[in-house]
């Protein structure tokens, strides 16, 4: 078991890393094709932890890469039965939500914008909360489904 969620981490954390730098590639292209001057997609504040921009480029890809993985390996909670949906929901959801978002306070800031903090923190719990009512209903339906077929009512 432990070796299938580090594996699933693994996998994700790459897929992570790869997509944020992408993804500021892309804005670093898009903004500077737009005349903009020395411009990087990675927040000034941020990029002043650092001794260098290059260092700060590869942590803010690192981080991408650790939330993926955290939401990857996290996964593994659903896999024990004996603690019901609900308590595995709100397991994975404190759990993703302290890593994503100590790491996104990090590489964005966010302490000094307070409401881009809550509006972050709400997005994500509304998030959560939609993903826990669609895989809920999917959970009723198949137990119905299994009830069907053994003849329970």
């Amino acid at each position: 078991m432990l070796k299938d969620i580090l594996k699933k981490g693994a996998i994700s954390f790459a897929i992570s890393s790869f997509a944020g730098a992408i993804i500021n590639c892309l804005i670093d292209v898009i903004v500077s094709a737009s005349g903009v001057k020395d411009f990087c997609s990675i927040s000034p504040e941020f990029l002043k932890l650092f001794p260098t921009t290059a260092i700060a480029v590869y942590s803010n890809i690192m981080l991408y890469g650790i939330i993926g993985a955290t939401f990857a390996m996290m996964t593994f909670i659903f896999d024990i039965p004996r603690i019901g949906f609900l308590v595995q929901s709100i397991i994975y959801y404190v759990v993703t939500a302290a890593v994503c978002l100590v790491i996104t306070i990090l590489l964005w800031q966010l302490q000094r914008y307070p409401q881009a903090l809550i509006g972050s923190l709400l997005g994500y719990t509304v998030t959560h909360i939609i993903m826990f009512t669609l895989e809920y209903k999917n959970l009723k339906k198949d137990i119905e489904i299994i009830n069907d077929k053994i003849g329970v009512e």
